[in-house]
């Protein structure tokens, strides 16, 4: 398998060009201490905003594949660092994971060929991950993640031990054959009031694929020659197949009251979608915008008569040449 990644060479694997891939880092609000993210991804993802920061791949039974991270301590002290991969899963529309080193059935899968590494202050360094899935693994999607962690000594003063953990999400279809599709409908936006004068505007998302969403995207206002936006997606919502979630969107800017074009894009991977519509501000009270809609029945109706009317004159025109042809 080809892999993109940020050196020429990775694993022994011939590469495509380098491809500049995003970090995956903390919390903000959370004192930084260490931050990991992808070195290597698949070079027919290059595209794929989510295998850019998560291992997201579709592999048949008895296939082994190699990939690196690479953390880095972005702390001001050296740091003793552990890696280690756990258990995960989708519920209430979030990526979900467990305390402790709990694991499942694919964390037991993935091999990390480095167990524990000393960074010093702005040192990184690549760890390989080897991912193998049995010969005899059922089909389906899974769910794990990959940490690295430090633990702070005790404070001389109490028993209390500080973890600090940083992650990248696996999304790991095992199956014959091709990859199963991603897809998924903007089945309505509604408006409600935010903190304070902003609106919120949700979008109900269905899963209509094989494959679980993380939803990214934006929603943009026009009124007359007035644009506002992009507002960027607020919630990370994870759907499962099947299932349904509301994406949320905060619009944190004051507009002046009135009738807006709403236009949201929603995206998941590389499959994106718009839903379009109006919403009047200022949202007093939880409200459907009203979407924008296709033509009516009427419309439909008078094209049809007016097909048929055409249709006729024509088979008359056609038969009346024919006879004066024939005189």
């Amino acid at each position: 398998m080809l892999l993109a990644s940020v050196a020429l060479v990775a694993l022994g694997v011939s590469a495509a060009p380098a491809v500049a891939v995003r970090e995956q880092r903390q919390d903000p609000a959370e004192e930084a201490a260490i931050s990991i993210r992808m070195l290597d991804i698949p070079a027919s993802r290059v595209q794929d905003p989510r295998a850019q920061v998560y291992i997201v791949d579709h592999l048949k039974p008895g296939t082994t594949i190699n990939r690196r991270v690479e953390v880095q301590n972005t702390s001001a002290e050296t740091q003793k660092i552990e890696f280690y991969s756990g258990a995960a899963s989708v519920e209430n529309n979030a990526f979900t994971v467990p305390e402790g080193r709990t694991g499942n059935e694919l964390s037991g899968w993935i091999r990390l060929k480095t167990a524990t590494m000393e960074l010093d202050p702005g040192e990184r360094q690549p760890v390989e991950v080897e991912l193998a899935v049995p010969k005899k693994a059922s089909k389906g999607e899974r769910y794990a993640a990959i940490w690295a962690q430090v633990t702070s000594a005790k404070e001389r003063t109490g028993n209390v031990t500080q973890i600090h953990r940083v992650g990248i999400r696996v999304y790991l279809d095992v199956g014959p054959g091709g990859e199963p599709p991603t897809d998924f409908r903007i089945e309505g936006l509604a408006a409600e009031p935010g903190v304070g004068e902003f609106p919120v505007v949700t979008a109900k998302v269905t899963n209509t694929g094989e494959r679980a969403l993380d939803m990214t995207g934006t929603l943009s206002l026009t009124k007359a020659a007035v644009q506002a936006g992009p507002f960027k997606v607020t919630n990370g919502v994870t759907i499962l197949p099947g299932q349904s979630g509301q994406v949320r969107i905060d619009v944190n800017q004051a507009l002046p009251a009135g009738t807006w074009d709403v236009h949201a894009k929603l995206a998941s991977g590389t499959v994106e979608r718009t839903a379009t519509g109006k919403i009047v501000l200022p949202v007093a009270a939880p409200m459907t915008v009203a979407t924008s809609s296709g033509p009516s029945w009427l419309v439909y109706t008078v094209g049809g008569i007016a097909l048929l009317v055409l249709v006729t004159l024509g088979g008359w025109y056609l038969v009346r040449r024919h006879r004066t042809q024939l005189a």
